[in-house]
């Protein structure tokens, strides 16, 4: 039995959940040290130039993805019309998700200015946005933050690698301005 061919098909057939060391050790039945060389073999056999994928470590899974220098074949089939998944509100949705998860339906909605409820769903069901638990607030809402599929979609290994932008603070209105006025009313 070839092991290297048995773990890359393991590699495919898991997808986007990858695959651990200690799976790798409990599904071949091997060592730790073996599994170890064995992931570093195929990897180094992706690393030729004729290979188009390669073995990404995202946390502490292994998982096959494509190679970042064809990026821009690959932004050529995303950018066609049948292709593009994600509308502008999914977007927007993902990223209030992003970068403030936890939260609530409630303050995705407070923050977008519409409802999101459908939004959420589909984002669910396309495994981009999870079901992190329940928020203390009355009612006890659900908590939603991003999932693993989020970052392998926009090849990100972490959410730090998320683009930093800074907040702006609006100033707030003096409310006494609002009740007391320099003009009056003549009598």
């Amino acid at each position: 039995m070839n092991k290297l061919a048995v773990l890359e098909g393991l590699l495919f057939v898991v997808g986007d959940d990858g695959l651990t060391l200690n799976q790798i050790v409990e599904i071949l039945g091997i060592d730790l040290d073996e599994a170890k060389a064995l992931i570093m073999e195929l990897r180094h056999e992706y690393e030729r130039e004729s290979r188009g994928i390669q073995i990404n470590i995202l946390g502490d899974r292994f998982k096959l993805s494509t190679k970042k220098e064809h990026r821009e074949y690959y932004q050529k089939l995303i950018e066609t019309p049948d292709n593009n998944s994600l509308s502008q509100a999914a977007l927007e949705t993902l990223a209030i998700v992003a970068y403030n998860e936890p939260l609530t339906r409630v303050e995705i909605d407070e923050i977008r200015g519409v409802n999101s409820r459908d939004m959420l769903r589909k984002l669910v069901a396309k495994g981009l946005v999870k079901e992190e638990g329940r928020s203390d607030m009355p009612g006890r809402p659900i908590l939603y933050a991003t999932t693993n599929e989020f970052l392998d979609y926009f090849g990100l290994s972490s959410k730090e690698e998320l683009p930093k932008f800074e907040k702006k603070v609006e100033e707030s209105i003096d409310d006494t301005d609002l009740y007391h006025s320099k003009y009056v009313e003549e009598d």
